[in-house]
């Protein structure tokens, strides 16, 4: 399996590990009576380390799909270099520093450096493409 399909696989683990994280930060908030429930209640708004998971689990689901289609199309159409190997670690390492940064709170750390890198990641497996 090359280094691309690993970081692939590494990327769902870690979506996975935002989703049961954002899922127990935001069920500690409003209570797991209210995460069994059928959720038409209105609740404030989360807060605080719930909020930033959760907002980065968003995040993560708005950009994984792209990394994923691109992976996989450079897999299929034995694209794969040294661009494609960058692209991939630059994209899961980026999604993982997101990560550990919006739970800390560093948002402009967040924003501009792993948000910018991951998105450079995405960037590479385009040009590796199109090369």
């Amino acid at each position: 399996m090359t280094t691309e399909l690993w970081l692939l696989v590494a990327s769902v683990i870690l979506g996975l590990v935002h989703l049961i994280a954002a899922s127990h930060l935001i069920s500690f908030q409003y209570g797991y009576r209210w995460t069994a429930s059928s959720r038409e209640e209105p609740v404030p708004p989360l807060r605080g380390l719930a909020n930033r998971v959760d907002q980065a689990t968003t995040n993560f689901l708005e950009t994984f799909p792209f990394f994923a289609a691109l992976v996989l199309v450079a897999h299929v159409t034995q694209h794969n270099s040294l661009l494609t190997f960058w692209g991939a670690h630059l994209y899961f390492w980026a999604r993982l520093g997101y990560l550990l940064a919006a739970a800390a709170g560093y948002s402009l750390l967040r924003s501009l450096v792993f948000w910018n890198t991951a998105l450079i990641g995405v960037a590479f497996f385009v040009i590796a493409l199109f090369r």
